[in-house]
């Protein structure tokens, strides 16, 4: 594998990285699970789009740039270490718009991936029910069939962004009579519409970064429904390919993550009348060396795979490795920080005294949902050993 970038390559980084130091807030935002802070985030997805760069792999037809994997990687790179806002509207553009450049009808198209890209609409992810976490199979919601829409009845649960975002996409089962993965279809919900009802959950924080969306004698157009009918597992594993493999959770965010560590064991060694973890226990600095280590493994692995798609290849059950190796590597890295911060890891980002310190505690606490969500990792576990390894069924 040639880990060189070729000058064009060269040339896209230095558009990026201009780009981004002219234009990323100098105040960061604040969060996107407030009502203020989604307004804001909403905001600079349209700055973003203003200057292409909301999806640069998607078509030029469609605002993007028609850029390959390994620019969209480079672009990452430099997103993270400009210190841009994360990106409120990361459900659709990376999820569901990849989604509908594949299954999607030219309608589709242009009626949902134009504002999807300006912020315009913002996605929530309706995958989860009571009873049908991680075993999408056992989804029970169901939709319809009655002339030209479909009536909803049901709930979905933990869904991401949902409490002020505009829509939803999901699986619903369409034919009673089916059971698991057969009579689901894949449909997007406009969550203004009349019997939809959102219910915040208050996360570790206290922020609502989740909701419950109950759905009662919902109206929905049968054009919404993407890929056709009965085929809704189909089109969500490829969702769920995006969601755990590339696209979602970029290298650069650990890089950057894995960056921060080092600077912060660094500012702990040997500077404070009061011996910190950092001096007392050299495990430590193993573990810092050893996050370190995995982000640039990671990020090396990404590169090799995403060589492999821009030449035709596909992501097929490898994306659950994927999945199980980012989560794991982000809680280890921000345990290993609030070993290092010791009491000070306490403190909440508003704090008086946090400074810098609260970043840690809200990554810590974001990184505990990172085995679960995009499909637990036991379940990860399960396709590991069924499909890539042949073993048989517990």
């Amino acid at each position: 594998m040639d880990l060189s970038y070729t000058d064009s390559q060269n040339a896209f980084r230095e558009e990026v990285r201009n780009w981004l130091a002219q234009n990323v807030p100098a105040q960061p935002l604040q969060s996107f699970d407030t009502e203020e802070g989604f307004r804001q985030h909403r905001e600079w997805e349209a700055q973003l789009n203003d200057g292409r760069w909301g999806m640069v792999t998607w078509p030029e037809a469609l605002g993007g740039r028609g850029c390959d994997l390994i620019e969209w990687l480079i672009f990452e790179e430099e997103y993270y270490r400009s210190g841009a806002p994360a990106r409120v509207n990361q459900n659709g553009i990376f999820l569901l718009g990849p989604t509908l450049m594949e299954f999607g009808t030219e309608e589709q198209k242009a009626r949902f991936l134009p504002k999807m890209a300006t912020g315009e609409e913002v996605w929530a992810q309706g995958w989860s029910e009571p009873g049908a976490g991680s075993d999408m199979a056992a989804i029970r919601s169901k939709a319809e069939r009655v002339g030209d829409h479909y009536v909803i009845n049901g709930q979905k649960t933990w869904s991401t962004r949902a409490v002020w975002a505009d829509w939803t996409f999901g699986i619903f089962r369409t034919d009673p009579e089916s059971s698991r993965h057969k009579g689901l279809t894949f449909i997007l919900v406009p969550l203004d519409a009349e019997g939809v009802t959102v219910r915040p959950i208050p996360q570790l924080d206290g922020l609502p970064g989740f909701a419950e969306i109950f759905f009662d004698n919902v109206k929905v157009p049968v054009e919404n429904v993407l890929g056709g009918e009965g085929m809704g597992w189909h089109v969500a594993m490829s969702t769920a390919g995006f969601e755990r493999g590339l696209m979602l959770r970029s290298p650069a965010r650990f890089q950057e993550t894995a960056r921060r560590l080092v600077e912060l064991y660094k500012a702990n060694l040997g500077h404070s009348e009061i011996k910190s973890s950092a001096d007392i226990d050299p495990a430590v600095g193993d573990a810092v060396m050893k996050a370190w280590m995995d982000a640039e493994a990671y990020t090396l692995n990404t590169y090799m795979t995403a060589s492999r798609l821009v030449q035709g290849g596909k992501i097929g059950p490898e994306s659950s490795t994927n999945k199980i190796f980012w989560s794991e590597l982000d809680q280890k890295m921000h345990e290993t920080a609030m070993s290092i911060l010791g009491a000070r890891a306490e403190l909440w980002p508003h704090a008086p005294a946090a400074g810098e310190v609260g970043k840690w505690l809200d990554g810590f606490l974001f990184s505990q949902a990172g085995p679960i969500y995009a499909g637990t990792n036991e379940i990860q576990r399960n396709i590991i050993a069924e499909r890539m390894l042949g073993m048989p069924r517990a």
